[in-house]
């Protein structure tokens, strides 16, 4: 039983071991069948903190239970041209296996709420595999709901 509660907060890359925690944790995911299966290069591992410090958009979160890092998002601001209003994307976020359906998920989503707010976002969009059950199962019951679009699509350069 865990014997303080959880902690959601920035990622701060000028850290390291917060650098160290966040790759674990987005290699940790990358390898996940629901990543992809597959390691991350050391290029990405190289290069990623450095990028994602200087892009003006980029905020990471980090769970953290009696100071050990569980989970993690990866959200970038987006920009709604319809509302004229800022939105953020969820792009990345996993939990560790061993951490999973302990709530550490509902307190990322919870804590990238109040950074949307924070941000005065007009809402909070991301991409869910069809065949995550148990992300598309806590993503309704956190209170998302199917957008009303076309199919997503992308063309790798």
């Amino acid at each position: 039983m865990p014997e303080s509660p959880l902690v959601v907060r920035r990622v701060d890359f000028a850290d390291p071991h917060d650098t160290r925690d966040y790759l674990h944790l987005l290699d940790a995911y990358a390898r996940d069948p629901m990543g992809g299966g597959a390691a991350l290069s050391d290029t990405v591992l190289e290069r990623l903190p450095r990028d994602l410090r200087r892009h003006p958009g980029a905020y990471c979160l980090m769970a953290e239970q009696d100071g050990e890092a569980v989970g993690f998002a990866t959200c970038f601001l987006g920009y709604s041209t319809f509302l004229a209003r800022p939105l953020l994307n969820i792009h990345d976020i996993a939990v560790l296996p061993e951490w999973r359906r302990l709530g550490a998920a509902r307190h990322l989503i919870a804590g990238i709420e109040t950074l949307a707010r924070e941000l005065d976002c007009c809402r909070i969009t991301l991409e869910v595999r069809e065949d995550n059950a148990a992300a598309r199962r806590l993503y309704q019951a956190t209170g998302f709901e199917p957008a009303e679009c076309n199919q997503f699509m992308q063309k790798p350069l």
